[in-house]
């Protein structure tokens, strides 16, 4: 089992700031198991085949380019463990990206996590979304929780407040990361047909 830095995961100002019941009212709302089970739990399945390789991956979508992404992408889907993928993304020699889905009863949970090379968090990690609807077992989508608002505001990016991650097997060789809001559209296609030398390890990771 890899260790992932745990501090990472742990946003101080905003634990501080929040209270106990307004962490529990974020929460979502409680569902119908069975239809949400057995989708969510057959679209986390689906990574297992491909764990622990990595997969190039290109841009098919950008509405506002950055020269940031203008690097070779490298998707590993490090971890499968129980209930938890976690996927870091390499943007060239950048490893600061860590994607990483968890499952709880009735939704899935979708973090983004930024680490700087030493493992400490950036000043907007993690952020993310939680299904709140049952999906399907090729596509879960990810509106963005009220956390990960709060965190944008608190650092001037109230335009990712309507955020909407989504995660679609394509077919059996394409894996889709996208997000979308009014105006933006990102999208990343993962050739899992080509899996390729496994990058170094993403900051935060040990070994």
């Amino acid at each position: 089992m890899s260790q992932f830095n745990l501090t990472a995961m742990i946003r101080p100002s905003l634990l501080a700031a929040v209270s106990l019941s307004v962490l529990a009212a974020c929460q979502p709302a409680e569902q119908p198991q069975t239809g949400h089970l057995s989708a969510q739990t057959a679209f986390m399945d689906a990574f297992k085949p491909y764990c622990g390789q990595a997969f190039p991956a290109k841009i098919v979508a950008d509405n506002q380019p950055s020269p940031a992404w203008d690097f070779p992408l490298v998707v590993h889907i490090r971890d499968c463990e129980e209930n938890v993928v976690r996927m870091p993304l390499h943007v060239g020699d950048d490893r600061s990206r860590t994607w990483v889905l968890t499952q709880h009863a009735g939704y899935i949970d979708f973090q983004h996590y930024h680490l700087q090379e030493d493992g400490t968090p950036d000043a907007v990690s993690p952020y993310g979304g939680q299904t709140i609807a049952a999906g399907e077992a090729s596509v879960q989508a990810f509106p963005v929780d009220e956390a990960s608002k709060a965190l944008f505001i608190e650092n001037g990016l109230e335009v990712s407040t309507t955020n909407t991650w989504t995660i679609r097997f394509v077919d059996e060789h394409t894996m889709s990361y996208q997000l979308s809001r009014p105006g933006r559209l990102f999208e990343v296609h993962v050739d899992l047909s080509q899996p390729i030398d496994v990058p170094p390890p993403a900051w935060g990771y040990k070994g």
